[in-house]
């Protein structure tokens, strides 16, 4: 590519706003509990024929591209990647050798933001973003635009430490549509949601009863076995302790209720024995009952 035609920004239909560091360090300053992340630059490039970015001592910031339309290809460190529609990438805060260019015969379209705070590193060992992950395909993310656009129009207002910590609050979200896909698929109504969503709500409609995970597997017509890996894969943990931390999050609800007896709570959600009711509690929140009860009275 010459490099008279290597263009950072300036695409017709652009739209890009960098906040400067000053501000940042003031807000930083002033409430620093509010910005563990914040945005640095923010922008959209529609078809940018001959984009071209390359940072010898790698970039501060995280840097989260979102592929619309066209390719692109990005360098780190040693290895080369290409991007396509649909596709993501999500580049970690590094000083390793980068670059990341529009493809010259049929340029992106980009959506991208980049991101950072003092414990960068920290966040991305914790989700295990590194430089060796290639482009993620993703399907449409019209929640991902709507809220960058959110993002860009709250911004575009002034930098209020309202609009800064608006904008911050909304990436997290953005963030999740693009590590969690799953969890931010917009279902049309008659639609049956996945094996898991369907699980958790029968759960939830059943917390009064003493469900088995044979009782839910064969709700799916699954093994018991089979069932209960896919379920520990995709919320974490085994089928009867999440519908358990269901239970003790109702739990949780009623207690705060006045004039609720803890015996009646505890036979609300299943449990004959209230003391057993009180043991299980105790063991996923922390707390007695009792105490839960005078702590969320005290705070609330």
């Amino acid at each position: 590519m010459s490099n008279s035609f290597k263009r950072r920004d300036g695409f017709e239909g652009e739209k890009l706003i960098s906040i400067p560091q000053k501000v940042w360090r003031d807000a930083k300053e002033k409430d620093p509990v509010l910005f563990p992340l914040y945005i640095t630059h923010i922008g959209y490039f529609p078809k940018a024929s001959f984009h071209y970015r390359e940072r010898r001592k790698g970039c501060e910031d995280n840097i989260l591209i979102y592929c619309l339309q066209g390719k692109g290809h990005y360098i780190l460190d040693d290895k080369r990647f290409e991007v396509h529609s649909n596709q993501f990438i999500l580049l970690p805060a590094t000083d390793r050798y980068m670059r990341y260019w529009a493809d010259e015969t049929d340029p992106w379209t980009i959506y991208w933001v980049h991101f950072t705070g003092n414990g960068i590193d920290s966040f991305n060992r914790s989700l295990n973003i590194n430089i060796a992950r290639g482009p993620v395909n993703i399907p449409v993310n019209e929640k991902a635009v709507e809220i960058w656009q959110n993002i860009y129009q709250t911004l575009e207002m002034g930098y209020s430490v309202e609009n800064l910590c608006s904008a911050c609050f909304c990436l997290y979200h953005m963030i999740a549509t693009f590590l969690f896909p799953e969890r931010h698929i917009t279902t049309e109504k008659n639609e049956q949601g996945d094996i898991i969503t369907q699980t958790i709500l029968n759960m939830r409609n059943n917390l009064g009863k003493k469900l088995t995970v044979e009782d839910m597997a064969v709700l799916h017509k699954l093994s018991v076995s089979h069932f209960s890996n896919i379920f520990r894969k995709s919320t974490g943990m085994p089928p009867i302790d999440y519908f358990i931390h269901l239970k003790m999050q109702k739990a949780c609800q009623l207690l705060y209720a006045d004039g609720v007896k803890i015996k009646a709570v505890a036979s609300d959600l299943g449990y004959d024995d209230p003391y057993y009711f009180s043991r299980i509690f105790k063991k996923y929140i922390g707390t007695s009952p009792e105490q839960y009860r005078i702590t969320a009275k005290n705070t609330g």
